[in-house]
């Protein structure tokens, strides 16, 4: 590679500084709100990718066919003033300014008040390009005591400092959770937190890379993190913070936020590879009601595995198994009149025996290998296939056309986009790009998001004005905007539950807030009674709760498969239906304000230095903690509560712990440890989801309390539009205020308030 190690000020480009730096390369420094910058290298042949599918800042929706590099919609794009000095160029809006060293080039970030920077490059060769193969890299400075956070579903503790991360995406069916690398997702943005505040960079590039968070020293260049691209653009935005919960509401923000679902996809769901798979998979899914029934198990979803598409043992998109499921509509209808939604499982590649493959050949719709003009082939379940471009409108009408006429006509409600990672590792292969083609390698998990978005987007054209829920497991940034998504096929394993965890908030801080983990785990050795009702407790507080299951020896996970336990599975699912209302209104603040339901301690206790390295437990929005049981044989835990007046209450038993120590409490089988923030108020419904019954949980509130209920009709778009309700409530001396935003008017008119505790002095 060749550093740019020499700049020259060309001028302003708008509100940009524009630099030479050498190789025909320019680089653009622009600030585009009060708190984003954006660095943009740009070769003399122009991008080599000149769109991209992540940024919809405040929900600016891309088109299909991407959105323009140079494209600043959706920005405030503000006033820039721009001095220059010896050899520096200085670039400032309001309270962020970039200070641009010409010789060596790099760039300094500060905020307003602050002398330090915040972000700075490496003094030495911060930005290095190979005009040979078109990789890039960029190097920054970094403190030894900042800790690193993000980047997606990746696998190990919280603190990503010291580890390198391929940015690529895999299928890792039965991944380690603790070392696996890479998984389902490339999503190259980080949250540095440090002596100098908290800030992220988003590099929006969507080829393989890696990025290293300190495992690499160099005794030439002192301590440094990077970003390398094996192609692709140099085109980085970099968010001024100062906090962590700043940073990931300012990045949910700039690539479009999160869907907020309908309602029931937030219940309980079930799913099996098995179930499907089995010659009599009508009969098991009728079976399944009929226990659902028999056991009190409240369950909103039933998940097809892929089984139902089969012919022999593979796998063809939107062909239907009459063998197995001699009337599909009977077999939705059923599921509905249960109350269960129907979910189908969606793989977008054609086995090279697919029923309609000389169709898809026909309408040339499948990605190319750009040398040959024949379609790429890829490695798939089962053996070799080719995958759908979704870069191509004739392709993304063939695929829309298979969802509507073999799944939705059916009755299935939503699609789950699985396998979608395009392991096409055929150097050349070449996507349509409407019109505009671009090699594969550029853009791999836009294939994902698009394959998302076309499937969102036919469900809703079915049901005009209702909320629609997709599932993805792979792509990038901006996969929100249409999905829930999960932390994919884990393992069956102690040491998952441990590492789930901290996947899961890193995700979270990832502007993906909509997740959550196979319950039981999904592949590996069938888990045993103990382990099988720990992942209950451990999946049940988070957005999604679904059982999927494909161990080694066949046996499915099922609420019910050892009964033995079955009141504790029973205990920990009715305790996610017992706080569905609560979890409802974290959703909604998810998607209206940008704010992930589900964090690590130090997101709402900052000040805490003691809670800085807990990745053993996470709040739920503002009020609860949850420490689940993460060891096996144990029947106690230890559990870290921040500091924090007024102190914690147990959920269980109402009793009264200080803040700011550790304390050891009871964690039987079946209970879930959840401590409540002294001062707030839970509302709480029916833990079997038998009645709408709702009841308001008073923690510590003979001084004060407060909290904050949301209620719709739980499927209707005007969520945003006030067709909502939002009730805020202040419990002050024994007396409740409660007041009220929106138009939606709930069947009870009153909910009663129970006080859990008194307020320690």
């Amino acid at each position: 590679m060749k550093a740019l190690t020499q700049g020259r000020y060309i001028g302003r480009d708008g509100e940009a500084a524009l630099f030479d730096v050498g190789l025909g390369n320019t680089i653009a420094v622009r600030i585009l709100e009060g708190d984003i910058g954006r660095v943009t290298l740009k070769p003399q042949d122009g991008y080599r990718l000149d769109r991209g599918w992540s940024i919809a800042p405040g929900g600016l929706e891309p088109s299909y066919e991407g959105r323009p590099r140079d494209d600043l919609s959706g920005f405030a794009n503000p006033t820039a003033s721009i001095t220059e000095g010896e050899g520096r160029v200085v670039l400032s809006v309001g309270g962020l300014s970039a200070e641009i060293t010409l010789e060596p080039f790099g760039i300094a970030w500060r905020r307003e008040g602050e002398e330090a920077p915040f972000l700075r490059d490496r003094p030495t060769q911060a930005y290095l390009t190979s005009p040979r193969t078109g990789a890039v890299a960029h190097y920054m400075a970094r403190d030894y005591h900042e800790r690193h956070y993000g980047l997606g579903d990746k696998a190990g503790p919280l603190d990503r400092t010291g580890r390198r991360f391929a940015i690529d995406a895999v299928d890792p069916c039965g991944f380690d959770a603790e070392l696996s690398d890479p998984l389902y997702k490339m999503l190259p943005f980080f949250i540095v937190d440090g002596p100098q505040g908290a800030h992220g960079v988003f590099y929006d590039n969507l080829a393989t890379g890696s990025v290293d968070l300190g495992c690499t020293l160099d005794n030439y260049h002192g301590l440094f993190r990077s970003w390398r691209g094996d192609d692709g653009d140099l085109d980085y935005y970099v968010l001024a913070g100062p906090t962590v919960p700043a940073v990931t509401r300012r990045f949910s923000w700039l690539t479009g936020g999160q869907a907020f679902a309908p309602r029931w996809s937030f219940g309980f769901g079930v799913t099996s590879m098995a179930i499907a798979d089995a010659p009599d998979a009508d009969a098991r899914i009728s079976d399944f009601i009929g226990k659902c029934e028999t056991h009190r198990i409240p369950c909103d979803s039933f998940h097809f595995g892929s089984g139902y598409t089969q012919i022999g043992h593979r796998r063809y998109a939107f062909n239907w198994n009459r063998d197995k499921f001699p009337d599909p509509a009977a077999t939705m209808a059923r599921l509905k009149q249960a109350g269960l939604q129907p979910v189908a499982n969606l793989k977008p590649c054609l086995l090279d025996d697919h029923p309609r493959l000389q169709e898809a050949l026909d309408q040339d719709i499948l990605v190319k290998d750009g040398k040959t003009g024949e379609p790429a082939v890829a490695q798939f379940w089962d053996g070799l296939g080719f995958h759908i471009d979704f870069t191509n409108p004739a392709g993304r009408a063939w695929w829309r056309n298979g969802i509507e006429t073999a799944l939705l006509d059916y009755g299935f409600s939503t699609v789950w986009n699985d396998n979608n990672e395009y392991e096409i590792w055929d150097e050349d292969a070449l996507c349509h790009g409407d019109g505009r083609p671009f090699r594969q390698a550029l853009a791999r998990p836009a294939h994902a998001l698009l394959m998302t978005k076309l499937s969102y987007e036919a469900q809703a054209a079915r049901e005009p004005g209702k909320r629609q829920y997709s599932v993805t497991r792979g792509g990038g940034a901006g996969i929100a905007r249409y999905s829930q998504t999960w932390s994919g096929d884990n393992e069956t394993a102690w040491k998952t539950l441990r590492y789930n965890l901290t996947q899961g908030l890193n995700m979270s801080l990832s502007g993906l807030f909509s997740i959550g983990h196979d319950v039981g785990g999904f592949h590996g050795p069938t888990p045993g009674p103990e382990l099988f009702v720990r992942f209950n407790e451990f999946c049940a507080l988070w957005p999604r709760m679904v059982m999927n299951s494909w161990n080694d020896d066949g046996v499915v996970n099922l609420p019910w498969m050892y009964p033995q336990v079955i009141p504790q599975v029973r205990e920990s699912i009715g305790l996610r239906y017992r706080l569905m209302p609560y979890l409802y209104t974290q959703m909604w603040r998810a998607s209206r304000d940008n704010e992930p339901a589900v964090r690590p301690l130090f997101y709402d206790f900052p000040d805490d230095p003691a809670v800085r390295s807990i990745d053993d437990a996470f709040m739920l929005g503002p009020d609860i903690l949850v420490a689940p049981v993460l060891e096996e044989g144990a029947t106690q835990r230890e559990v870290s509560l921040p500091s924090h007046p007024g102190g914690w209450y147990d959920w269980h038993g109402g009793q009264y712990y200080p803040g700011g120590g550790v304390v050891s409490v009871e964690a039987p089988l079946g209970r879930l440890p959840v401590f409540v923030r002294a001062g707030a108020i839970i509302p709480v419904g029916d833990a079997e989801r038998l009645s709408p019954v709702r009841e308001l949980l008073a923690f510590g509130a003979d001084k004060d309390a407060r909290g904050e209920l949301y209620e719709d009709d739980g499927e209707t778009t005007g969520w945003r539009d006030g067709s909502g309700l939002l009730r805020s409530f202040s419990l002050k001396d024994g007396v409740l205020s409660v007041r009220s935003e929106g138009q939606y008017r709930p069947g009870l008119d009153t909910i009663p308030v129970r006080n859990m505790g008194k307020a320690q002095p």
